[in-house]
């Protein structure tokens, strides 16, 4: 604030009264100068670095989080850490896809015995609480599987 302030009055006020004044290095205000026409090194290498970033999180399905993206940029010989990948990330709005839980419910393929098909699709009755049907599923939940039974009368 004290620099933009010394830049805009400096046709009116001497350079070096006004930094005396304002308490800051005329070296200070002379480097802030500098850095207004070109963007700094890091910077520049931060744009480049977020290019690769987003090109290998597109090539991969957009599921890799910073942890890999490190790793695939070790591997083509960049260096750097983690959380600046994924601050970088962040910078672009990219955030990988969480994993689907692929749930299988249905095993065929065992030597268990199998039930008798007593109902054979005919499912009216001839008296009430004479035919039931029950099913049980499983489901998958942050704190592990749950499982749902559910259980019907024909009346």
């Amino acid at each position: 604030m004290k620099y933009q302030f010394i830049a805009a009055h400096q046709r009116e006020y001497p350079v070096k009264t006004m930094c005396r004044v304002l308490e800051v290095a005329v070296s200070g205000l002379y480097a802030w100068l500098r850095r207004l026409g070109a963007p700094s090194r890091r910077s520049q290498a931060n744009t480049g670095l977020g290019e690769r970033i987003v090109r290998i999180f597109q090539t991969n399905r957009q599921v890799y989080g910073s942890p890999r993206i490190q790793a695939v940029l070790r591997a083509e010989g960049e260096h750097c850490g983690r959380k600046r990948i994924a601050r970088l990330m962040r910078e672009h709005g990219l955030s990988a896809k969480p994993r689907r839980h692929r749930t299988r419910t249905t095993d065929s393929q065992h030597e268990h015995p199998v039930a008798p098909n007593l109902l054979n699709r005919e499912f009216t009755a001839s008296a009430p609480n004479t035919k039931w049907v029950a099913d049980i599923t499983g489901v998958w939940t942050w704190e592990g599987w749950l499982y749902l039974a559910g259980c019907m009368k024909k009346l």
